[in-house]
């Protein structure tokens, strides 16, 4: 993902430090210092009035990728957070932050947001950090990701991502599904590198039938002694 897809996030156009919701000023100038406090106004408790806008400010507005991460995290700890700083993550010109939203997506689909489609792009992201920490997530929705499609597009991801630890996260999350359309990719997965042969013998708890068998005994002969002890655990 380029910072031409979201030009109005590029670093020009981002404010400096504004008022924080608890009336004791503004944010520091420091960015190291400003994410910190950033990050401590999602602890507190009772919520300041205005948190929710402030830490929004901070995601979409910020120089600093590191304060943008860190209020995107102080928002996830808040009740009913805003949708729109999640998005504007997902989208930020920058790796870490846009890593960041793909690792909080669950917690804001505890809190009501859309997060498959956004995480569905995610999961092509030209870094692959960012694709891992995506089919992770796709992995923890359940549901939603069935509906928005997330198990063509995982296993898509599992049998073809030149990155392996993307290609293991993806079997982990096709395992995590358990939908019938994920098992043929999770048994080829059982080909590939061994911390992606163990992560596809685990995935295959979630199927049955003679294929998930076989798979399961030809691991039994693996190379790797993780992997084998794997099938062991899963064959009884």
């Amino acid at each position: 993902m380029s910072a031409g897809r979201v030009a109005d996030l590029s670093p020009a156009t981002r404010s400096g430090p504004a008022d924080r919701p608890d009336g004791s000023g503004a944010w520091p100038a420091d960015p190291v210092e400003r994410a910190a406090a950033a990050a401590a106004a999602g602890l507190r408790r009772p919520v300041p009035p205005g948190t929710p806008a402030a830490l929004a400010a901070l995601v979409s507005g910020d120089r600093d990728p590191r304060v943008r991460a860190a209020a995107l995290g102080a928002l996830a700890r808040l009740p009913g957070p805003p949708a729109d700083p999640w998005l504007r993550a997902a989208a930020d010109p920058d790796a870490p932050v846009r890593r960041r939203a793909a690792d909080l997506a669950p917690v804001f689909a505890t809190r009501g947001l859309t997060v498959a489609p956004g995480l569905l792009v995610l999961l092509g992201d030209e870094d692959a950090a960012v694709a891992e920490a995506a089919a992770w997530a796709l992995g923890e929705l359940g549901p939603e990701a069935l509906a928005a499609g997330a198990v063509e597009r995982l296993a898509e991801a599992a049998g073809s991502s030149g990155d392996p630890l993307v290609r293991e996260a993806a079997v982990a999350a096709l395992g995590a599904l358990g939908d019938p359309g994920g098992l043929d990719a999770v048994l080829a997965a059982c080909a590939d590198k061994p911390a992606i042969r163990r992560r596809a013998v685990l995935a295959l708890a979630a199927f049955d039938g003679p294929a998930v068998d076989a798979a399961l005994r030809t691991a039994l002969a693996d190379k790797d002694w993780q992997t084998r002890q794997a099938a062991e655990d899963l064959l009884g």
